[in-house]
């Protein structure tokens, strides 16, 4: 401050700094002008900032758009495989797979008890890496097929250790058509025609109930599982290897009966408790009985299905039947 009065300085709207002698009695104007100049600054910023309302709004919008961006990232990921055709990474994959799967897969993944055959190149759930990862990691809904998570698939896998198994798994596929395999034509007319499998299976809607559907098993099992079927067919029944698929659901245990009247019956078991049976015979009519009521009551593990040797069933012919299978489910879109 000057005998005169003060030096009062500031910055004018234009940003130009300024300064200018004020007399004693005008000091306190001077600071009322400075005062009311702040306070029209702040309101006008206030004017045009968001409220609370709005600012929590938008932070919360940005912090949605993040976590969108994120998960796109992470479905990215999930699309695309990032060690296709890297064979260390494939070894690691047969580890994995031998540890978690082929349990119910089997040690080279061409099926087993429980699981179906995944070397082939059409699957019935899909056969992109994406649909595969996704069928491995959330696991398959309606099917045996648990999420790759603790307490689902073995110990659990990770996101990586879940691609080593899709490299695994490219690296044992087999391309083979059913072309490749045999006639299909003249499978067809063998399935529909003199093998009379037509007579208790069903493939695409025709056929008989007695046995398994088979729409989807030429792509669900391999070929070396369909040729022991035909050729031996109690084989996995003698050994109590149950089929808990949606498409094998049950076991086709051969069930005869003797009722009270003396009426004997041979089929199937559909359902069966401690005191009643379900059973469906060989004209495929069901029937429900109290075993207590029955004369006779015996199961088996001998399949109904006749065994197709060489003589009845000749190589070729074999393969032309199985080709059908596969074809079939080619056509169904199955694995």
């Amino acid at each position: 401050m000057t005998a005169a009065g003060a030096i009062v300085a500031g910055i004018d709207d234009s940003g130009h700094s300024w300064n200018e002698i004020v007399l004693p009695g005008e000091i306190s104007n001077a600071r009322s002008v400075t005062e009311n100049m702040c306070e029209s600054r702040r309101n006008t910023l206030l004017h045009f900032s968001p409220a609370p309302q709005k600012r929590s709004a938008i932070a919360a919008r940005i912090i949605v758009l993040l976590l969108f961006y994120a998960t796109a990232l992470t479905l990215q990921a999930q699309e695309k495989n990032p060690y296709a055709g890297d064979a260390k990474v494939a070894k690691l994959g047969e580890y994995q797979f031998r540890s978690n799967c082929a349990f119910c897969h089997g040690l080279g993944a061409r099926g087993g008890g429980r699981g179906p055959d995944l070397t082939r190149a059409q699957k019935h759930h899909g056969n992109t890496d994406a649909e595969l990862f996704h069928n491995i990691h959330d696991g398959i809904p309606g099917t045996a097929m648990p999420a790759a998570t603790n307490g689902g698939i073995g110990v659990g896998m990770s996101d990586g250790e879940i691609w080593q198994v899709i490299t695994y798994l490219r690296g044992v596929e087999k391309k083979a058509s059913a072309a490749e395999t045999g006639d299909t034509a003249h499978g067809k007319e063998l399935f529909y025609g003199a093998a009379g499998c037509v007579t208790c299976h069903m493939v695409n809607g025709k056929g008989g109930r007695l046995g398994p559907d088979l729409s989807s098993t030429g792509a669900s099992r391999s070929v070396e599982y369909l040729t022991e079927s035909l050729r031996n067919p109690s084989k996995r029944l003698a050994q109590g290897i149950s089929e808990p698929l949606k498409d094998f659901s049950q076991e086709y245990e051969t069930v005869t009966v003797v009722t009270s009247d003396g009426t004997k019956l041979q089929g199937v078991v559909l359902n069966e408790d401690s005191f009643t049976v379900q059973m469906l015979d060989t004209r495929e009519q069901l029937h429900a009985f109290e075993k207590a009521k029955l004369r006779s009551y015996e199961k088996t593990r001998e399949s109904l299905m006749p065994a197709y040797d060489t003589k009845t069933l000749p190589e070729k012919d074999l393969k032309d039947l199985i080709a059908f299978l596969l074809a079939a489910s080619e056509k169904g879109g199955g694995q």
